[in-house]
C-alpha cells in the first residue's frame, strides 16, 4: 500500500481524463491519473472514428486512446493502472482509496469516469457490437448511408437517434416494447410524421442476424410482446438506445447527482464540492462525444489550476 500526494488527481481515462491530464501537466501541476477498469473508456470499444478533428482518414478508437495516453505521459502525468473504490470529499485535501489499497491525497480532483451505454445483454448483440450494432447514432450513423436501420427504445434518446438517422439511412424502424412512447410529445410528433420512419410497436429484440466474412449485421428478429409472433427485418444497422449509466456509484452522498445519477455541474465543470470538477460523459448526457469530453477535460484542468 502506497500513499500518493498530488495537486490534481484525475479519476478516469477517456478523452476527458487524458485531456485534463495534458493541461494540468503543462501547468506544472504534476497530475496523477488513475485509469479505472477500462483505460480509454468507451472509445476502446469503438472501431472506426471519423469525427475526431485532425485526422483526414478514419482512425481506430483504441489507437486514439493509446496516443492520448502516451501524450499525457510525455508531458509529465503519472498514470496509475488502478481503480478508485472510495472517495472522501468532506474536507480538503481529498482522500481517495484504490482497489489495490493505495491512497491518493489530492488538493483537487477531476472526475472523468464516463458512462456506459445500456445494452440488452443478448449474445448476438454482443457478437456484432461494432459491426453493425451501435449505442451511438451520432458516432456511427454515417456508416449506414442509404441503408435500412433499426433503433430500439422509446424514450427521448431513441426518438432523437431515429430522427437523426434519417439524415443517413434509407429507412429507420423504431422498435418499442410497449404501444406508446415515453419521449416528449414534440419529439413523438416529429417521429410519427416522418416519411422515413416506421414504428414497430409491442416488440422486443430476439436475435441479431449477421454474417462472419466480412463481419456485418444483415437483419434482426423481433418478438411480439402480446402474442409471441416473430417479425424479421432486413437491416444493416441496429442502434440500442435504452439509456446510459454514468459511473458515479462511489460519488453518491459525496457530490450532488441528478435523478439519473449524473454529476451536477456548473457550465465551468465545478461540482457541488469546491475543488472537485467533472468532465465528459459522467456529467454530460446531451452531447456524449469524444471531442466535447476532451473540451470539458481542458476546462476542468484550467479551473483546477485557477482554484489552486
Amino acid at each position: 500500500m502506497a500513499e500518493h500526494l498530488t495537486k490534481v488527481l484525475i479519476i478516469g481515462s477517456g478523452p476527458a481524463g487524458y485531456t485534463a491530464a495534458i493541461y494540468a501537466a503543462r501547468a506544472n501541476l504534476e497530475p496523477v491519473l488513475v485509469t479505472g477498469m477500462q483505460p480509454g473508456g468507451q472509445l476502446t470499444i469503438t472501431t472506426d472514428v471519423e469525427n475526431y478533428p485532425g485526422f483526414a482518414d478514419v482512425i481506430q478508437g483504441p489507437w486514439l486512446m493509446e496516443q492520448m495516453r502516451a501524450q499525457t505521459e510525455n508531458v509529465g502525468t503519472k498514470v496509475v493502472y488502478d481503480y478508485i473504490e472510495k472517495v472522501d470529499f468532506s474536507q480538503r485535501p481529498f482522500v481517495c482509496t484504490a482497489q489495490s489499497g493505495d491512497v491518493f491525497i489530492a488538493e483537487t480532483v477531476i472526475i472523468s469516469t464516463g458512462a456506459q451505454a445500456r445494452w440488452l445483454g443478448l449474445e448476438s448483440e454482443t457478437a456484432f457490437r461494432g459491426f453493425g450494432v451501435s449505442g451511438c447514432a451520432t458516432c456511427d450513423g454515417f456508416f449506414f448511408k442509404n441503408k435500412p436501420v433499426a433503433v430500439i427504445g422509446g424514450g427521448n434518446t431513441a426518438v432523437e437517434e431515429a430522427i437523426y438517422l434519417t439524415n443517413h439511412a434509407s429507412h429507420v424502424t423504431l422498435v418499442h416494447r410497449r404501444d406508446s412512447l415515453r419521449a416528449e410529445k414534440m419529439l413523438q410528433d416529429r417521429l410519427l410524421a416522418h416519411p422515413k420512419i416506421t414504428v414497430l410497436w409491442n416488440h422486443v429484440l430476439d436475435e441479431v442476424i449477421g454474417q462472419d466474412h466480412p463481419k456485418a449485421v444483415t437483419g434482426a428478429r423481433f418478438k411480439n410482446t402480446l402474442d409471441g409472433s416473430e417479425t424479421h427485418l432486413d437491416i444493416d444497422g441496429l442502434f440500442i438506445a435504452i439509456g446510459h449509466d454514468p459511473a458515479t456509484q462511489i460519488f453518491k452522498n459525496q457530490l450532488e447527482l441528478d435523478p439519473e445519477g449524473y454529476i451536477v455541474c456548473s457550465s465551468d465543470t465545478r461540482t457541488s464540492v469546491d475543488g472537485v470538477f467533472a468532465a465528459g460523459d459522467v456529467q454530460d448526457k446531451v452531447y456524449r462525444q469524444a471531442v466535447t469530453a476532451a473540451g470539458q477535460g481542458c476546462m476542468a484542468a484550467l479551473e483546477a489550476e485557477k482554484f489552486l
